[in-house]
């Protein structure tokens, strides 16, 4: 789950995180009255969305008077971002953050993940602040420096250190990147975060290491233990399948094909998205109904595969282990009675209760075409799709 900056900065701020001063605002009026209540001469109007490049894309605006930040609020609030992270349909801004404006000197970039190679928080660290950080790693490798904190001893002093000697950083700045990391790594094992991205991470010209921006993402399936941080979801930034998907604790994810996935296991699913697109096609979604799935969980997701209007096949591919093929296909009748079936279906099955599975799709005559194996039902859905195009 993702938070909005100005939620992020509030709160590393809980855990002592050096911020700028800044108000939420979600109204041009508001946004003014904000500017009046930090004071001058300087402000920051960003927008506020789930997607990074917002300053390439015009959503972040720099202002030394109330007329310009009306101005500015008056154009973001409501317009249509488009940048790297959005993809070419953008997002429309609901929300503003304004911020007082900073004198700065130098920028860097600092972040935290869960590396799933140690199993442990890495933290990432490059000299090269307000720059896409894979772009730095493409033509800069040199300037990222990466180390991982052992969860037994937690941070410690040598691992501020350590961010102080790459960012070049000495003195006064040294003992506040120290101090910085310890709290940064506070507030990612508090919260149950899955990423903390600082970029940039500044330094003023009075001499103070200051979070200039802030993403924080948080691990799903730590939020039942988060009635805090769940109260941050912004609804309006997810898409409505996924929203509804979670609804039902199905693993979704909308994507830009035109083949729509259910496939129980990540593995599997991954591997039938693979396969997809060796075939020419491309998937419209990642969706895993999981080992345990019930009729009724099998029935919602058919009904999201359906209701993506990009959608024109549909391709189940299931090897029934815990999950069992009849469930499945009961389901896939129950979904497809209710809301009907106007694309291509191919439904491949294999394991527990295999047969049983397949003699209740037979009985239903739908017009469901069987498959034999995952290879076989990739090439039928991707032929049925082209000939239906």
């Amino acid at each position: 789950m993702n938070i909005h900056e100005y939620q992020a900065k509030a709160v590393l701020a809980e855990f002592g995180v050096p911020v700028p001063r800044g108000i939420p605002a979600f109204s041009v009026e508001e946004a003014v009255r904000a500017a009046e209540q930090l004071g001058g001469p300087v402000w920051v109007v960003k927008a506020q969305i789930h997607a990074g490049g917002r300053g390439k894309a015009g959503g972040v605006k720099v202002v030394k008077s109330i007329n310009d930040l009306r101005k500015e609020a008056e154009r973001i609030l409501g317009a249509t971002l488009v940048t790297h992270q959005t993809g070419p349909r953008g997002k429309v801004v609901h929300r503003l953050y304004v911020e007082e404006g900073s004198a700065i000197e130098r920028e860097f970039y600092l972040s935290a993940l869960v590396d799933r190679a140690t199993s442990r928080i890495a933290f990432v660290v490059s000299t090269e602040g307000g720059m896409d950080i894979e772009e730095v790693a493409h033509s800069h490798p040199e300037k990222i420096v990466t180390f991982s904190i052992d969860p037994a001893t937690g941070v410690m002093p040598f691992h501020g250190r350590r961010v102080a000697k790459a960012l070049g950083l000495s003195n006064d700045l040294a003992k506040q990147a120290e101090s910085l990391v310890a709290k940064l790594y506070a507030a990612f094992v508090a919260k149950d975060m899955s990423l903390l991205e600082v970029n940039p991470l500044v330094v003023t010209k009075s001499g103070q290491l200051v979070c200039l921006d802030a993403k924080i993402g948080f691990d799903s399936n730590a939020l039942y233990r988060r009635a805090d941080i769940v109260g941050l979801r912004d609804l309006t930034e997810e898409d409505e399948k996924e929203i509804e998907a979670s609804n039902h604790d199905l693993n979704y994810i909308a994507l830009d094909g035109t083949i729509g996935c259910m496939v129980n296991g990540a593995g599997l699913a991954m591997a039938t998205m693979d396969i997809i697109k060796l075939y020419g096609a491309t998937p419209a979604n990642f969706l895993d109904v999981g080992g345990g799935a019930t009729k009724e969980k099998v029935t919602a997701a058919f009904k999201i595969i359906t209701a993506d209007p990009s959608v024109k096949g549909i391709l189940v591919n299931i090897f029934g282990g815990i999950m069992r093929c009849d469930v499945i296909a009961e389901g896939v009748v129950a979904a497809v009675k209710e809301v009907g079936l106007k694309v291509p279906l191919i439904v491949r099955l294999e394991g527990t209760n295999v047969e049983l599975g397949k003699k209740i799709i037979t009985d239903s005559k739908l017009n469901v075409i069987p498959a034999d194996d995952l290879d076989d039902a990739a090439q039928k859905i991707v032929k049925a799709v082209k000939e239906a195009a």
